[in-house]
């Protein structure tokens, strides 16, 4: 995965004003984005998206342009073929664990069948241990569960790269060991290229095969393996 990114974006609310500046060009499977909260790293994750624009510049991922500010261009979420994970995993609680894993098969889909059957999701049902709560809702779920099923419904689509918004934020201690070794494996296996922001040294440690650090809206001096510019 190459991902080129220069953007800015100016938000204000009343008198405040934050400032994101994300300017950096990196080559590899995982790069993980990391700063205290409210460095900016899910603008940057949205922007990544699709789900935020820029006010200027670019995001380019494999030589496609994604964004570009001076050309007029700015593909909608659907069209970049990436896959988005919540922090809070945003599984629709009226859908069962199947139904959620299937609305994410093919786009527009809406409220697929509670007994909807494919092979795909049958495939990401077994590969997550979820076959036995397939027919359960969300608010029936443990936290690795909702994960799990969160993770299955963005790869149910084969996106060509994860992005993942502090994915182990809402489990337990004991928990977020076990899911970090589980998407450690995962990704690996999988060898979808991801992006993953977080204020977890931990995180860091396990994924951080290329390292970029945020602070106030700005990227700091780069990490080893990474080519980026404040």
């Amino acid at each position: 995965m190459r991902l080129d990114v220069d953007i800015r974006k100016t938000l204000r609310s009343g008198h405040r004003v934050f400032e994101l500046q994300a300017r950096f060009c990196t080559q590899g499977e995982r790069v993980v984005v990391t700063g205290p909260s409210g460095a900016g790293k899910s603008m940057l994750l949205k922007a990544l998206a699709g789900l935020l624009q820029p006010d200027a510049g670019h995001v380019r991922l494999d030589g496609e342009t994604l964004f570009d500010a001076a050309q007029g261009i700015h593909l909608p979420p659907q069209a970049r073929n990436v896959a988005y994970l919540f922090q809070d995993y945003a599984l629709f609680p009226h859908l069962n664990v199947r139904q959620n894993i299937a609305f994410g098969e093919r786009r527009g889909w809406r409220n697929p069948a509670a007994t909807h059957a494919s092979p795909a999701v049958d495939r990401w049902l077994d590969a997550f241990g979820l076959r036995e709560v397939a027919h359960q809702h969300p608010h029936e779920l443990s936290g690795g569960q909702r994960q799990r099923t969160a993770l299955a419904r963005a790869l149910v689509a084969q996106p060509r790269a994860l992005l993942l918004d502090e994915p182990f934020a809402a489990l337990d201690t004991g928990l977020r060991a076990s899911m970090r070794a589980e998407l450690d494996v995962l990704q690996r296996t999988l060898n979808v290229p991801m992006v993953l922001i977080t204020h977890d040294p931990q995180d860091v440690q396990v994924f951080g095969g290329q390292v970029l650090r945020m602070d106030q809206g700005a990227m700091q001096p780069a990490q080893a393996g990474l080519t980026g510019y404040a």
